[in-house]
């Protein structure tokens, strides 16, 4: 049976990427001109931090030289975290994003943006803010009902009640 090199990488590297506390988000083999590209994403509940993302991308690139899996050639190794752009594909992608607006495109075609509240098994509890001065409104979604998520970015968001306690403390 034949496996294609992503699922070789995936197989040798998300040991590494789990030990070192990380979730393995997405991995990709590109080539720029002459050389590759071999881009690692990685990610945890707590975020990856610069220095976590600098000791794995040593981890991955020793173990990468004790196999061929990469195959003959130059290539560069890239190990970092998700944009803020990337999309919730994932239970933990909406559980990391609870707190936060997100964007989403349901599967009607309709597109909404709330921010989300709670996540559970089958879907979300979200808070859509209110037009015009209206109060805002609850509602809930399944997994199933959502065709892409993506987190907005907030400039002036406002801090929620939990996190204005936790300052105070």
């Amino acid at each position: 049976m034949s496996t294609t090199q992503s699922e070789r990488l995936r197989g040798l590297l998300e040991p590494l990427v789990s030990a070192a506390g990380l979730d393995l988000e997405e991995i990709e083999v590109s080539r720029t001109g002459r050389r590759r590209q071999l881009r690692i994403v990685v990610d945890s509940d707590e975020g990856a931090t610069l220095d976590a993302c600098a000791e794995l991308s040593r981890a991955i690139s020793g173990r990468l030289d004790e196999t061929d899996v990469m195959g003959e050639g130059e290539y560069v190794l890239e190990v970092g975290s998700p944009g803020a752009d990337r999309p919730l594909t994932e239970h933990r992608h909406y559980v990391r994003a609870v707190g936060r607006l997100v964007k989403f495109r349901l599967r009607d075609d309709r597109e909404l943006v709330a921010r989300v509240l709670t996540v559970d098994d089958e879907g979300l509890g979200l808070e859509v803010p209110g037009v015009k001065g209206r109060r805002p409104t609850a509602r809930r979604i399944g997994f199933d009902e959502i065709a892409r998520a993506r987190v907005e970015i907030e400039f002036n968001r406002k801090d929620t009640p939990d996190q204005q306690k936790e300052e105070e403390a």
